[in-house]
């Protein structure tokens, strides 16, 4: 009797979910607002996306498990969108796209939580190998999916075709859409419409006032920075929890083991955490018996991961067992000549010396990497401060970039020029008469930061005189759960200006602590 007054309770609950979600399921109105566009929806177009929204609904205890997954991912997905000025609200397109399923693998193999092919994830500086897949971290396939859509919206000039964009790719969009839409702030959704962006407006209004219904606020998805390499069974007891629970909350490391380098750990805790995540901005490091780098300048966090090695590491000083910044590369086992080394590798010693820009006296170094594969024009992230002993070759070998066009980018040919400090580009050729800037770091005992020295050239006729100019700054503290976006909003700059006063590249990141420079207007 008992048992049956049970089943017949849970019978009710769910039932009553059932209801209440029935109760509440939101109506597609005929003209709502998009990122910059305002939509009229045609009662035809309506009627199809409301089908979709209802069966958002049907299933109670499906929407259970997405509304959890959407309360503890979707924060990250917003806070990654707005660091590339993407609309906030494109967020529920990773709902359409995975499910917020970390390892979910389409027909066509697009994997993670944004579904990226491959060659698509590693063209937004994605790291897919055998050790890490990126697809499958929130933040950095969060990142790489904004970068993606950005790029979309910069030629197409329309959020909703961008957004198209993502699932037939640029070329198909613009053949499909032409310029028809492009620069237009009021667009009909009528039949024609594309169907995946009907589809996007189904799970945006299913899930943008819903998404609490059955919703624990008491877990949040916490977010440390980690050196490897460790193991999730040390990392378990570091903070509490189960070995099985990191490994299916980190499943971007493929073979269940945190590999050499910096990460982002995830786990889930049922206590109440901090409301704003705290992401790569914590810098609390374990697994490592010397702490990270603390430098504030945000270019030296991307320098720390350089250069990249992935592949056979324990066969690394052996021929095609290693990538170095994903080209092919060996290490030196012992200090010897060009000669001996290339003879030792079975490359010749000509090839040797033009792969990796090295003067013929140059001696090889044991434990350095060298490529045995040509250098690429650019190298994966836009800028590099200069420390105190680097060379121009050294920074070519660090980020896998030709020496020649790192010199050209930076229109520097002497050695003797460079200085600690100087902010290099590493993608884009700096722009002729711009002085390459120079990053001083704040004071610690004053806390009154030296004032930068970066300087822009002052255009004159032969009868003025030369003058530079030095902008008056001042200065932000970066605290915990603060980005880019917020931080640019509270001193009236957009993110790029905040960017480029900073030298912060395409991967916008910042640490707590952090004194990033502000422009006083």
């Amino acid at each position: 009797m008992k048992a049956q007054l049970h089943f017949q309770f849970l019978f009710f609950l769910l039932f009553s979910g059932s209801q209440l979600l029935q109760a509440q399921i939101p109506q597609v109105p005929l003209e709502m607002e998009f990122a910059d566009l305002t939509l009229k929806i045609h009662p035809q177009a309506q009627r199809e996306i409301q089908l979709d929204v209802d069966a958002l609904y049907r299933n109670a205890a499906y929407f259970k498990v997405k509304a959890e997954r959407i309360n503890l991912y979707l924060p990250i997905v917003e806070r990654e969108l707005r660091s590339q000025d993407v609309p906030d609200e494109i967020k529920y397109l990773v709902i359409q796209e995975s499910g917020l399923v970390s390892d979910a693998v389409s027909t066509s193999y697009a994997v993670g939580f944004w579904q990226f092919k491959q060659g698509t994830a590693e063209e937004v500086g994605l790291r897919v190998d055998g050790q890490v897949d990126e697809r499958k971290s929130i933040v950095a396939s969060s990142r790489g999916a904004a970068i993606y859509l950005k790029k979309h919206q910069g030629v197409l000039n329309n959020w909703m075709t961008a957004l198209v964009a993502y699932q037939m790719g640029l070329g198909g969009a613009k053949a499909y859409f032409g310029n028809q839409y492009a620069g237009q702030k009021v667009v009909n959704i009528d039949r024609n419409t594309h169907w995946y962006f009907k589809k996007y407006l189904a799970h945006k209004i299913a899930y943008q006032s819903s998404i609490a219904i059955f919703t624990s606020n008491s877990t949040r998805l916490s977010e440390i920075q980690i050196q490897g390499p460790t193991s999730f069974a040390s990392l378990a007891k570091q903070f509490g929890v189960t070995e099985a629970h990191l490994i299916e909350y980190n499943k971007w490391a493929v073979n269940g083991k945190i590999p050499a380098g910096s990460f982002t750990l995830f786990f889930v805790k049922g206590t109440r955490l901090p409301e704003a995540p705290v992401s790569s901005s914590n810098q609390t490091t374990v697994g490592s018996s010397q702490a990270a780098p603390t430098k504030s300048s945000p270019a030296y966090k991307p320098a720390n991961s350089y250069p990249k090695i992935t592949g056979n590491t324990s066969k690394a000083t052996q021929r095609k067992q290693i990538l170095v910044n994903n080209l092919e590369g060996i290490q030196a086992a012992a200090t010897n000549s060009t000669t001996k080394f290339s003879e030792d590798i079975g490359i010749r010693e000509k090839r040797l010396i033009k792969l990796n820009d090295l003067p013929e006296t140059e001696q090889i170094e044991q434990g350095a990497y060298y490529y045995t594969q040509r250098k690429r024009p650019s190298a994966e992230v836009d800028t590099h401060v200069v420390e105190a002993g680097e060379t121009l070759w050294s920074i070519s070998q660090k980020y896998g970039i030709r020496l020649a066009s790192l010199k050209s980018k930076n229109r520097i040919r002497k050695e003797s020029d460079l200085r600690p400090g100087m902010v290099l580009n590493l993608k884009e050729p700096r722009k002729r008469g711009i002085e390459i800037p120079i990053y001083s770091e704040p004071d610690p005992v004053t806390s009154s930061p030296t004032q930068p020295t970066a300087q822009s050239k002052v255009e004159h006729t032969p009868s003025q005189n030369v003058q530079t100019q030095t902008p008056a700054y001042s200065y932000h503290t970066v605290s915990a759960g603060e980005t880019l976006f917020s931080i640019s909003k509270k001193y009236a700059l957009s993110v790029e200006e905040l960017k480029q006063l900073n030298g912060i590249g395409s991967q916008n990141l910042i640490t707590v602590g952090q004194k990033l420079r502000i422009l006083n207007r």
